[in-house]
């Protein structure tokens, strides 16, 4: 009977989707779970970069901040580093393609001044864009973003300060995700090198009779390297934060339009339940008529 068969397969189609619904509502309760953990790295980081910026305010303040390579900037700029934060993984609505935007538009910006642009890529997503369209990542990092950890921001901060110091790049770029709150995440891109001296404007004079061991050249030598790494740590975090709160929201629309799927389906499971036993009353009518008249 074709009623009795159109009623198998949408039973089969509720059972799918209603399987479905169970996996995305799992993903949901997971990223969010994540969510916190990330927000609590990024806080539980700050007072570490905080304090490093605080010390050599306080060296910049006193006239005392060395020629720092890392804070002096090339007088030819040629080649230009770009380190684009995104995701291993998908499912996360349109967390990639808004930070891949913003690259997509540094890229275009500094090339149409006639410079050269290296990519740093953290996040297979990042890697599979830039590979279908011909450009080839200069380093790649992947197992990173879900739950980044200092030594991953330490490697990639390593790799362009020594390329910047030995003159292989003139200016470094950090495009990531900056976590405001689980319904706002807004991608955008910060100079990372050269350190720019204003970052450190505002101190409070360190006191002459206070006396520094070792040299403050030595000091600053120490902590500018790690100013930079904390940079990039920071925004492996906010990344990984935006991420998880993408993948949240995209699950979460996922479990609610599956919901929507399934009451549809068994209003018309339903509707077909209906005419098939109203068809079976006629039939059975029908014949007991039939049987009288006869």
């Amino acid at each position: 009977m074709a009623g009795s068969g159109q009623i198998r397969q949408l039973r089969r189609r509720i059972k799918s989707v209603k399987s479905t619904q169970k996996i995305t509502r799992a993903m949901e309760m997971i990223a969010a779970s994540r969510i916190m953990k990330a927000q609590r790295r990024v806080a539980e980081a700050r007072p570490y970069a905080e304090q490093i910026h605080d010390v050599i305010r306080g060296l910049a303040a006193s006239d005392v901040v060395a020629d720092h390579p890392l804070m002096s900037e090339h007088e030819n700029v040629e080649r230009v580093g770009i380190i684009i934060a995104t995701s291993d993984r998908g499912l996360a609505g349109a967390y990639n393609a808004n930070v891949l935007k913003v690259a997509d538009n540094l890229i275009r910006r500094e090339e149409e001044e006639g410079h050269e642009v290296q990519l740093f890529l953290v996040g297979r997503k990042s890697e599979g864009y830039f590979k279908y369209r011909g450009r080839t990542p200069a380093k790649l990092w992947t197992g990173v973003s879900d739950q980044p950890h200092y030594q991953d921001a330490r490697d990639i901060a390593e790799l362009v300060m020594d390329a910047y110091i030995e003159g292989h790049l003139h200016r470094v770029w950090l495009v990531y995700t900056d976590f405001k709150s689980s319904l706002t995440q807004v991608p955008h891109h910060m100079r990372l090198l050269p350190v720019e001296a204003q970052e450190f404007e505002g101190g409070q004079e360190i006191p002459p009779e206070f006396m520094f061991e070792p040299e403050p050249d030595d000091i600053l030598s120490l902590l500018i390297p790690r100013y930079v790494e904390a940079k990039v740590f920071h925004g492996l975090l906010e990344s990984a934060a935006s991420e998880h709160a993408s993948r949240q929201r995209a699950m979460k629309a996922a479990t609610d339009n599956a919901n929507d799927v399934v009451n549809k389906l068994s209003r018309v499971m339903n509707q077909a339940r209906q005419d098939q036993i109203t068809t079976e009353i006629s039939e059975i009518v029908g014949g007991a008529e039939a049987l009288s008249n006869g």
